[in-house]
Order: C-alpha cells, then structure tokens, then sequence
C-alpha cells in the first residue's frame, strides 16, 4: 500500500503502523493520511487525492486521518476516492481491507491497540508514539475533537517500542503525540525510564511541548542526560498574556522567558523553537509586537509561524477576526524576525564540531537540530563528528 502522508509527526508513525498492518495484501491501493490543523491543509490533500488518481487511474483511493473523520462526506464525494476512514478505523486491519465507503466512528471508543513496528520507512529517526488525543479545548484548535480524549500507551509498551528501534539501528527517537508533555502516565518519569533502561538509545527528543508542562523536572533530566537532546520546540502561539487567554492557553510569556533563561543556563547549547499563530482574532498591532518581543527576548531560533486560520465549529472562529491580508502580513513580519534569529545561530555554529546524524537525503542534524550538510553516503543512519566550515542559506556546510 501506498501513502501518502500530510500533517503531523503522530501520522508519520500511524503511516508506518498502517503499512506494517497491510503488508502486501493492499497492493492495490493509495491512501491519502490527511490532515486538517488548517483549511489549507485539507485544500493539499484535496489536491493530492485529485494527482495521484489522474498518475495512478488502477489503483483505489482510499482517505483516512483528521480531515476524513472532520468532513467524511466532503471526501466521500468526490469521484476519485474509493473509501473514507476515519482516525480509529485507519488502524484496522479489517477496514483497511474493505467495508463500507464511509467508515468514520466515535472517538470516545477506545482507540486501536498499536502494535510494535519495525520501520520508519525512509527515515535515521524513529518517531514513537505514546499517547493519543487532547484534553484540552483551545479556542483555535479542532483537532482535540478528531484525535478523542487524552490517552497513552502503557509505558512497558513505549520501553518494548524503543528497544526495538534501536534494535533495528535507529539512533535517534523522537517522542510523539497529539500532547505529548500530558502523556497521563506522566512524560519525565517515561523520559528518565527511556534515557535510563533502553540501552544503546544515543538520542531523545520530544515532539512539541506545551510550556505549562515544562518546568524543572525537564531542566533536571537535561541536566543529567546527555543523550537527551538540546533542542526543545514549544506550542507558544502568541507573546501577548490577553490573547493567550482567548485562545485557552494555560501559560503565560513569563513562563517562556523564564524557562528560556533556565535551559541555556542548564544547556548552554541548547536551542528553543516554537510554534505561533499571527493574527488571532482580536488581535491587535500593539498585541502581535509582543509576539515579536517574545521571539527575540527568547531568542526562539526555530520558528513555525502560521496566519490565523479560521475552523468552523471552534470558539475562536466566533470572535472579531483580523482581516486576511493582516494576518498574512503578520505571519510574514514573524517569519522574517524568526529567519534572522535562525541565520544568526548559524553563524555562531561555524568553527565548532558537532555530533550530526545523518539522514539518507544526506543531509544530517546537530543534537540542537541545525541542518548540516553532508552529501549522500554511506554514512546515513550514523552519528558523526563534524567541523562546521560555513553556511549556505539555511545549511551548515562541513
């Protein structure tokens, strides 16, 4: 089986679960793991589904993941796509083989038991999954209503997981979710267990974390584990304490400057990251420069930054809106601060050595996440030593 995978580092690892379920036995078939943090988002898998039945006119399409079990009939509907399956159903070997044209349950089910996987097919770092869901409505966010409530795979099942992926050579292994830091058996005692138990484990990292999880419990495991990498990527989303507050989130720009000053202090390495979203509503010029402060009071050197995009059916698409072509222009003044912040880290990298793993695109990542290139070898899959001679646009050159 074939697919095609959009959206988030969960459905990377679902995509590896769904192969190793089908096999050979689905040969036949193209799925489209959809996505739908934002309408532009779902317009790119629509446009997918639309390509690969015109290059592959014998093959079933089928449609799975957050944007099927959001609008099943909007997909169902559209000519090319064979069947819809929703988030639970995509997991199950009896549906992925046949069944209905829309099979799109309820979340508030148990999800599917995961079984242990072999491969990230194509890829040096293993994504693991360990929990499910979200419990946690912010106002903007319609995802907490396509993934279910917050669950986690039992902790022995995480250990027997990351065993194994380092038994077949990975590296590296990065910890995933839909909320990672609300992992219900709790994330930092999972961590220490990980960096502690599974022997051979060169490299941790998380997916993103929320920052009312953070705090001295992960400063301490930075402390005292090296193989825990230095690069933490928070879901911040605004700098301004009064729009924090209308999109539902429980921290405040305090919480981020001081743990930026606690990490660097613990990791003078370490390097932070975030996700933002330019022009929530009600957002005003004098709100979004906070965000702009923000970035640069914490020197947050890896920025995703997103235009507000409104979702029906969620609190924030009910409040006074920012005008699009604002919020593009916001999102495009964030990018630009993040950009510089990004290309001067990389000028103080030039003239170290680093540790770099290397990715089979032959480009390979620093233990702080910095790009280097290395060029296509026989080194993929392996942990090497660099001197950093340069850059090139947004790549460290060796």
């Amino acid at each position: 089986m074939q697919i095609i995978t959009f959206g988030c580092r969960l459905n990377t690892f679902e995509t590896a679960v769904m192969k190793q379920l089908a096999g050979h036995q689905l040969d036949d078939v193209i799925m489209v793991h959809t996505c739908a943090v934002t309408a532009e988002a779902e317009r790119q898998c629509r446009q997918a589904i639309r390509q690969a039945a015109r290059k592959n006119p014998d093959k079933k399409i089928i449609v799975a993941g957050c944007a099927a079990q959001l609008h099943p009939e909007v997909f169902a509907q559209m000519p090319e796509v064979y069947r819809v399956l929703g988030n639970h159903e995509k997991l199950d070997i009896n549906l992925l083989k046949g069944g209905d044209k829309i099979a799109v349950g309820d979340l508030s089910e148990e999800p599917p038991q995961i079984p242990l996987i072999h491969e990230m097919e194509g890829r040096n770092r293993a994504f693991l999954q360990i929990q499910q869901g979200c419990d946690h409505a912010c106002t903007f966010c319609i995802v907490h209503t396509l993934r279910g409530k917050n669950t986690g795979l039992p902790p022995e099942q995480v250990l027997a997981q990351a065993r194994l992926f380092v038994e077949q050579g990975y590296p590296e292994i990065v910890l995933t979710g839909v909320d990672v830091a609300s992992y219900p058996d709790g994330l930092w005692a999972l961590s220490k267990r990980l960096l502690t138990e599974v022997k051979g484990l060169k490299r941790l990292r998380y997916g993103s974390l929320d920052p009312a999880m953070v705090g001295e419990e992960l400063l301490e495991l930075l402390a005292k584990h090296e193989n825990l990498m230095p690069y933490i990527h928070l879901s911040v989303q605004s700098g301004d304490d009064l729009i924090l507050k209308r999109m539902g989130r429980r921290h405040t720009r305090r919480d981020v400057l001081q743990f930026a000053e606690k990490l660097k202090k613990v990791r003078a390495e370490a390097t932070l990251g975030a996700d933002f979203i330019a022009g929530f509503p009600t957002e005003t010029e004098a709100q979004f420069k906070q965000t702009l402060n923000l970035i640069r009071e914490a020197n947050i050197t890896h920025t995703h930054i997103f235009p507000y995009s409104a979702r029906n059916g969620t609190p924030a698409a009910k409040m006074p809106q920012v005008p699009k072509a604002e919020r593009v222009k916001r999102a495009a003044l964030a990018r630009e601060l993040g950009e510089s912040l990004y290309q001067k880290a990389l000028d103080n990298m030039v003239g170290k050595t680093v540790s770099v793993l290397v990715e089979q695109t032959g480009i390979g990542y620093t233990e702080n996440y910095f790009p280097v290139r290395v060029g296509k070898s026989d080194l993929a899959g392996r942990i090497v030593e660099a001197l950093i001679k340069g850059k090139e646009q947004n790549e460290l050159v060796i």
